[in-house]
């Protein structure tokens, strides 16, 4: 229960946290690649205040389901973030990869069709996706990876919505 959200029954932020360094040290030693990406519901709290937080948190139940889903390979974790917001560890993804994850997760979601009446996107709920890919190197800060995704998760969101946004980082101590 410690490392899984009591909503989602995904991972929660601290196992996220937790497994972040531990794959970013495996992955330093092995000198692969690892992408981290971040999502946030669109629209979430007009969505809450639409159709109450019940629905609310029957719509985040199947997020993370369709997150769950949509991450394949053993080493691969899907966690609540925090909030609406949903976050994946790829360890040995490459951002090419990780963009093909990226598009099963709004794709997923997009099947869902689930009803969003005040979105301004679309008349169902959709996610906004930030992507970061790099092959860690020693004293490179996981800080600034997750920094990162948020600031291309931040675009997707300025830049529209319901939009991926990636990019390799550069190994920077």
């Amino acid at each position: 229960m410690a490392n899984q959200d009591g909503l989602t029954k995904i991972a929660n932020r601290r196992r996220f946290d937790e497994y972040l360094e531990q794959q970013w040290q495996q992955v330093m030693q092995e000198q692969e690649t690892i992408s981290v990406i971040l999502c946030d519901v669109d629209y979430f709290k007009p969505y809450n205040d639409t159709y109450g937080h019940l629905a609310g948190d029957r719509c985040l139940k199947s997020v993370a389901q369709a997150l769950q889903k949509s991450v394949l390979y053993p080493l691969d974790l899907a966690a609540r973030y925090g909030g609406e917001e949903f976050a994946a560890i790829l360890p040995k993804t490459g951002i090419e990869g990780a963009v093909q994850v990226a598009r099963r997760i709004q794709f997923a979601i997009a099947q869902l069709q689930i009803p969003h009446a005040h979105s301004a996107v679309s008349n169902h709920l959709t996610l906004s996706i930030g992507i970061v890919c790099t092959t860690p190197i020693q004293g490179q800060s996981l800080v600034q990876i997750l920094d990162q995704a948020d600031q291309l998760l931040y675009q997707a969101k300025q830049n529209g919505r319901n939009q991926i946004f990636s990019a390799m980082a550069a190994p920077l101590p």
